[in-house]
């Protein structure tokens, strides 16, 4: 009697990674094909409510997430604020007061340190404009930025000076949305705010408040910032990704303007809209640490950086990743572990003044200044730049380090080439972009 052949899936020859592959695979290859069908149909509601974003990964003990989880149909700002870690009010440096407690730069990375660990100009997007959309309004904003800017030794950047404005979703100067409060979100907009400037310290900047962090309100402030001339929109929010986001993806495609959002802060799992989105260039993070090599630093994949196999948006003809049917989180990245993170400036909320923070709220900006500086939006009308071999010599490859379990996989593991939580890279000058 022949013996049966071994069932492939309980063969114990078969790796657990393979099992992973499969299973992954499998799932996307009937949802993606079932969702994309419902979307043309016209079914734009989940039939199950999304979980709530941001809430399943657990932080370190000195690290918390600036906004609280949020219902479906609704984005969480994704900052996360070192807890252990507070500078006090004011300039400080040799830009700051005489007194001794002024003497030293805050804690976290600065300007200098960007520049250095991604090759950066000083100089550069004079004519670019930098729009970064946030929910609620932070009064204090231009206020902060001033004081971040000047403790870095940073050129002005006011409304009197013509570089920086504010306005509401729809783009008008007032009324502007209520006060961000004790929300988080005043964190978040100081976090885009001086990352942007970090990155670009000569670009404009535009900042849109959403009147509050709902799908429709964001997608109709990015709908603003484009209109009112923006070069790059940077996004730093996100909601589990789920049924009916196809109604929002055309407000983050705009001809000749780049669109940038933040993969998440919950590791590997279900992507993160916006950054999902086909027109969108997702995002993803690192922990930076100088090292003692010849570019002077060294990056991991930071284990909260979001990385995920979309079941709802098919696979652009420009990703070639072999595990995912689907639209694979993240295309490029930047430093976001908090626990490496940069120096921030805010006085609205319950914790002012200086703070290290982190997130893939402080890549996406930082990555939208480094277009900026670049000075060609228009080759982002989607990440598919970054995916060609002219752009792998501008770009650090990412090579170790994870964001969840995945037996290893490219979709959780910092691996050579593309991966999941890195994308194809951090920047290494502008070539890339």
């Amino acid at each position: 009697m022949t013996a049966a052949p071994p069932d492939k899936e309980t063969d114990p020859g078969m790796t657990t990674r393979t099992r992973l592959v499969r299973t992954l695979r499998t799932a996307a290859t009937v949802l993606l094909p079932l969702a994309l069908a419902m979307s043309a149909a016209g079914t734009v509601q989940a039939a199950v409510p999304a979980p709530a974003s941001g809430a399943a990964r657990t932080l370190p003990a000195d690290v918390r997430n600036a906004c609280a989880a949020v219902p479906a149909g609704q984005a969480r700002c994704l900052a996360q604020i070192r807890t252990d870690v507070s500078g006090g009010l004011g300039v400080r440096g040799p830009m700051g007061a005489a007194g001794a407690a002024d003497a030293a730069l805050p804690a976290g990375y600065g300007p200098a340190d960007l520049r250095s660990a991604y090759d950066l100009p000083a100089t550069g997007g004079a004519d670019q404009t930098v729009a970064l959309v946030d929910a609620y309004d932070d009064p204090t904003a231009e206020a902060d930025l001033a004081v971040y800017r000047a403790t870095y030794g940073l050129p002005a950047c006011t409304t009197g000076n013509g570089c920086f404005r504010k306005v509401d979703q729809d783009g008008a100067a007032s009324p502007l949305p209520q006060s961000a409060g004790t929300s988080g979100w005043a964190t978040e907009t100081a976090l885009d705010l001086d990352m942007v400037s970090a990155a670009c310290p000569q670009c404009h900047i535009l900042l849109v408040e959403a009147d509050e962090p709902t799908e429709q309100d964001l997608a109709q402030a990015v709908d603003s910032a484009a209109a009112l001339g923006a070069t790059e929109v940077s996004n730093s929010y996100g909601g589990t990704e789920r049924n009916g986001d196809a109604a929002f993806a055309g407000s983050y495609s705009h001809p000749g303007v780049a669109v940038v959002a933040s993969s998440g802060d919950s590791g590997y799992g279900v992507p993160s809209a916006p950054a999902v989105y086909p027109g969108v260039v997702a995002v993803g993070g690192t922990s930076l640490t100088p090292a003692g090599n010849a570019r002077g630093w060294q990056e991991t994949a930071w284990s909260g950086a979001g990385s995920g196999c979309s079941a709802w948006f098919a696979k652009p003809a420009w990703q070639q990743d072999t595990d995912c049917p689907g639209r694979t989180v993240a295309d490029v990245s930047a430093v976001a572990d908090p626990q490496t993170g940069l120096a921030t400036y805010n006085t609205t909320g319950a914790r002012a003044g200086w703070s290290v923070v982190g997130g893939t709220s402080a890549a996406a900006p930082l990555i939208a200044g480094v277009i900026a500086l670049a000075g060609n939006p228009s080759a982002f009308s989607d990440a598919s730049r970054l995916y060609s071999a002219e752009a792998a010599a501008g770009l650090n490859d990412v090579v170790a380090g994870s964001n969840g379990n995945c037996a290893g996989d490219y979709l959780c593991t910092g691996t050579e080439g593309y991966d999941g939580p890195t994308g194809n890279g951090t920047p290494n000058g502008l070539s890339a972009f």
